[in-house]
């Protein structure tokens, strides 16, 4: 028997049956795209095709391409890995950490945000790849496999190796997690579907036959796959930080910066689920599904990673005064005043300002405003990167090295084409799979008996 709480508001609206789900979402998937699916997934083929030019440059060429010099030596590359590797905390965060604290309102968005994790690791796998090179050659050295030169191994004390198995453990989770979570869904559709389409979502579907045993272990591995992703939520974003907090280099060698980077990735990640459910929410006609009540919570969750990025912000101030090393301070000197100004303005106007506006209902419960500082957020985590690596580098404890760095087409094109993948895999995504997970939202509505007997 279902409870509906008379304070809060419904998670399904348009007093939808069990019926009304299977028809509402299936219908995407069976049905020929329409036209603003086809104008974003063309959008995004193109972005992807223009990117990859810069792709092959850059493998041909080598790296030497891009904007690097012998002071900085990690620029756009490094910062566009942390930042597409912050998106998909997000993900983890929603599938996961709130589905063992049993909350409701994730189940409409949970599979969209899943998908975004899965995708944006790939994105994010490409820079580091790329900065090898000549990954054919090198690739596989960051795996501890057998060779055949002898006792030649990976560093393990290099946390550059860390991220290779945080990231290679995180996507593996997350993609089994995102899987087993459409097993019930693609059987809904293998029921409905016929011919070729019958026969790979029933490939797909792996057997479910819907029987209480398949449910309870369909349930048991989700909380098990939910133990072992909620540490993940943690300890990913924890390495990627450990990449810069180990090191001697003025502006990165602090113990702050592993919750800092935690906090900014779900921050991040939120404000991308938020732009792609807006955007989902208004191409399938899904607002009774995805409503203003799951949005106005992701704002809230928000405020809160917004004001804990801008404490970490004051805070790395504090240390470096309180630190007494003059390089250390003059690194945050720098940062404010230096060069890069622009730079440390706008993440400090993107992160910390505006998501302060949603502490007015009005703001955090209008679909425009949401959406633009969605965007806005993102574009401050991409600077508050940026600011993090490059700021740090181009002026360390020897003035005589000191450089700027510049951005060449083929950093912009290579940044290109992760969205364009991103985008492009997001779509075909929506397109082919179902975007709101069927199973689950169902066991938050009313049977249409009991609204028959109401």
């Amino acid at each position: 028997m279902q409870v509906t709480s008379t304070v809060r508001k419904p998670l399904v609206t348009g007093g939808k049956t069990v019926h009304d789900v299977t028809e509402d979402i299936c219908r995407h998937v069976e049905s020929k795209p329409n036209k603003l699916w086809g104008m974003a997934f063309g959008i995004s083929v193109i972005t992807l095709l223009i990117g990859s030019i810069a792709v092959v440059a850059t493998v041909w060429n080598g790296i030497g391409m891009w904007g690097l010099n012998k002071t900085v030596g990690w620029a756009w590359d490094i910062t566009n890995f942390v930042w597409w590797v912050g998106i998909g905390h997000a993900g983890t965060l929603i599938s996961a950490v709130l589905l063992l604290f049993r909350q409701k309102w994730r189940m409409a968005i949970n599979r969209a945000s899943e998908a975004m994790t899965i995708f944006a690791v790939i994105c994010a796998a490409q820079f580091p790849i790329l900065h090898m090179g000549r990954p054919w050659l090198g690739a596989y050295w960051a795996l501890p496999l057998p060779n055949t030169f002898g006792s030649l191994w990976v560093n393990f004390n290099s946390p550059l190796l860390w991220d290779v198995f945080a990231i290679s453990t995180y996507f593996s989770v997350s993609l089994v997690f995102w899987y087993i979570g459409l097993v019930p869904d693609f059987a809904s559709i293998r029921d409905r579907a016929k011919g070729i389409r019958k026969m790979i979502y029933g490939a797909l579907s792996l057997g479910w036959n819907g029987a209480a045993k398949t449910w309870s272990r369909y349930e048991s591995v989700s909380l098990v796959l939910a133990g072992l992703a909620t540490p993940l939520v943690l300890s990913v974003h924890t390495i990627v930080s450990f990449d810069f907090a180990t090191s001697v280099i003025p502006g990165w060698h602090t113990t702050i910066f592993p919750p800092y980077f935690v906090a900014g990735a779900i921050f991040s990640g939120f404000a991308m689920v938020l732009t792609l459910m807006i955007v989902t929410r208004e191409v399938f006609k899904l607002h009774d599904y995805i409503t203003m009540e799951h949005i106005e919570l992701m704002n809230i969750v928000i405020i809160v990673t917004g004001s804990i990025v801008g404490i970490a912000y004051i805070t790395e101030f504090f240390v470096a005064w309180y630190s007494g090393v003059p390089a250390e301070q003059y690194a945050f000197f720098n940062r404010m005043q230096g060069p890069y100004w622009w730079a440390y303005w706008s993440m400090m106007t993107c992160n910390v300002i505006s998501p302060q506006l949603f502490w007015f209902k009005k703001i955090r419960t209008n679909i425009a405003a949401t959406f633009i500082i969605s965007i806005i957020v993102n574009i401050g985590m991409w600077f508050e990167r940026f600011v993090i690596i490059v700021t740090s580098l181009h002026r360390d404890f020897l003035p005589s090295s000191w450089a700027m760095f510049y951005p060449t087409v083929y950093d912009a094109g290579v940044y290109l084409f992760t969205f364009g993948l991103f985008f492009t895999c997001f779509f075909l995504f929506a397109k082919f799979f179902p975007v709101i997970n069927m199973a689950e939202v169902k066991s938050i509505i009313k049977s249409s008996s009991e609204k028959t007997a109401e």
